[in-house]
């Protein structure tokens, strides 16, 4: 596997630790060899974000190129990049979710992970049920948008 691709379900401990999942813990170790990641908020979804570090420092170096004073750009800095911690597995193959950043997710006991090709996507999973329902969103649109991209 060379990218971050599935669905797990954990739980948090009562330090506010969950599982990678193994297969998504395999992607790290062959594909990104620094061991360290960045832990944020998504930008509009009530669900964390985590990134290697590789690409991470891709996120930073699109950012710099950015205009400062456009108002998403800063909407995006102040959500995500300020919201950034870095962090690590130990050595159980666990990463610790701070407490504000489970607050700002919504994550209480049940984890949702889900690899997104280059990203690591954290969610409730009650969140996650909602936002993946068929019936609670415009189908039509969401193909149509699909069809323009070539799926």
């Amino acid at each position: 596997m060379i990218s971050f691709i599935g669905k797990y379900y954990h739980n948090l401990d009562q330090k506010g630790r969950v599982m990678m999942p193994a297969p998504l813990r395999e992607v790290l170790a062959n594909k990104y060899s620094s061991g360290k990641l960045y832990l944020t908020n998504a930008p509009f979804d009530r669900a964390l974000h985590l990134y290697p570090l590789e690409e991470w420092l891709k996120l930073e170096e699109k950012m710099r190129q950015l205009p400062k004073s456009d108002e998403a750009v800063m909407f995006f800095l102040r959500r995500v990049i300020a919201s950034a911690v870095p962090c690590e597995l130990d050595k159980q193959g666990r990463i610790l979710i701070p407490y504000e950043q489970r607050q700002d997710a919504g994550i209480s006991s049940e984890v949702v992970i889900v690899g997104q090709i280059d990203r690591i996507e954290m969610w409730d999973k009650e969140t996650w049920n909602n936002i993946t329902d068929p019936s609670k969103v415009d189908i039509k649109r969401i193909q149509n948008a699909l069809t323009t991209y070539g799926l």
